[in-house]
């Protein structure tokens, strides 16, 4: 798939492997994997950062394999994800560093683009999560609103 803003093609790199049962040497059962994702939610782990440990650490491969649900569904069934999605909270922390930059740096007009560019992300992004009833419809980005979560931690 092309990128938005540069004129090449996507990024390489490796893929899972296409598995629909779970390997034979996985140690976990489904309820022990799922106290170990909302053990490392409580720490304040993000999803991508639990799945990362879960694989390196514990050697479990697949959440969703072992368990039949997303590492951001078992967080959601659980109460304990953010009030915005984490991929979007990540566009929103790097919108607020954007905009504090710039306010040191007031001639830099490479970020500035930067930031136009990374406020349509997240507006985009929010248009799609409001279909999908992820966040709020009347959940507005201002940098106001994403310095006060990006500040709280989610």
């Amino acid at each position: 798939m092309a990128r938005i803003y540069a004129h090449k093609k996507g990024k390489s790199g490796s893929t899972k492997p296409h598995r629909t049962s779970v390997p034979n040497w996985v140690q976990y059962s489904p309820k022990e994997v799922e106290s170990l994702v909302l053990k490392l939610a409580k720490e304040g782990r993000k999803p991508a950062m639990i799945g990362t440990i879960l694989r390196d650490s514990y050697g479990v491969p697949d959440v969703r394999l072992i368990t039949g649900q997303k590492i951001a569904k078992i967080l959601g069934n659980n109460q304990l994800s953010g009030e915005v999605p984490a991929d979007l909270f990540d566009l929103l922390i790097k919108a607020v560093r954007v905009r504090e930059h710039l306010n040191l740096n007031k001639k830099d007009v490479h970020n500035k683009r930067a930031l136009s560019q990374t406020e349509m992300k997240i507006k985009r992004l929010m248009d799609y999560y409001r279909k999908t009833g992820a966040i709020k419809k009347e959940w507005k980005y201002t940098p106001e609103v994403a310095r006060i979560l990006v500040s709280g931690g989610r």
